[in-house]
């Protein structure tokens, strides 16, 4: 059984749609990280120790992971799916990025652009200019690659798209990214991204462009 402690975020999301992926049992445990901010619960920073989600549980192997990035290896590994060996330097690389550039930054332009408007001018315009390229870096890729790292799904798109996911927020376009919106919509149709999507928002609606 695997325990997953996280929150309803782009990077919360990556894990429980690997899970869904990979057809393990998990069970989930909400971390408040706003009102009752329990991502600093001596408890949890045991597992995690920068207090942040998601992490990991292995109850069979005993084994707690933190870092959305390692989990997902780690899960790869286990499960034998999405971390193909003969792939796995093009994965690696395309997981870095997202982990090192495409979620701290485009999670920059939800704080300027999104929670926090009019705060910082610079701010904004920094973030969706950075945010922008983003896209059009995504988009050049998949011009030529059906996935980021070549022609099979792997936990490289995983851990990208709840980041794009978050798209109707960017004020951005990604109708106007024609390869990164058939990216991304032909993973929206996934079940068991779907599913992995709405852990904790029932609804949890998909945005298609």
């Amino acid at each position: 059984m695997i325990e997953l402690f996280s929150a309803d975020t782009p990077n919360g999301k990556k894990i429980s749609i690997m899970l869904e992926e990979i057809g393990f049992n998990y069970k989930i445990t909400e971390v408040d990280l706003h009102n009752k901010k329990e991502q600093f619960n001596p408890e949890f920073r045991k597992i995690s120790p920068f207090s942040k989600i998601p992490a990991i549980i292995d109850h069979k192997n005993k084994e707690a992971i933190f870092e959305s990035g390692a989990i997902l290896m780690y899960l790869g590994e286990k499960s034998n799916k999405f971390y193909d060996e003969k792939d796995r330097l093009k994965i690696n690389q395309w997981l870095m990025a997202q982990m090192g550039l495409v979620g701290p930054m485009i999670g920059q332009h939800h704080q300027f652009h999104y929670y926090n408007p009019g705060k910082s001018e610079f701010g904004e315009k920094r973030y969706f200019e950075i945010t922008k390229r983003i896209y059009q870096d995504l988009d050049d890729r998949l011009r030529y690659s059906e996935y980021l790292a070549g022609e099979n799904y792997s936990i490289a798109d995983i851990a990208t798209w709840p980041w794009i996911a978050r798209h109707p927020i960017h004020d951005i376009g990604l109708a106007k990214y024609g390869h990164l919106s058939r990216w991304f919509v032909e993973i929206a149709n996934r079940p068991a991204v779907v599913k992995g999507c709405k852990f904790m928002d029932k609804k949890g609606e998909i945005v298609l462009p």
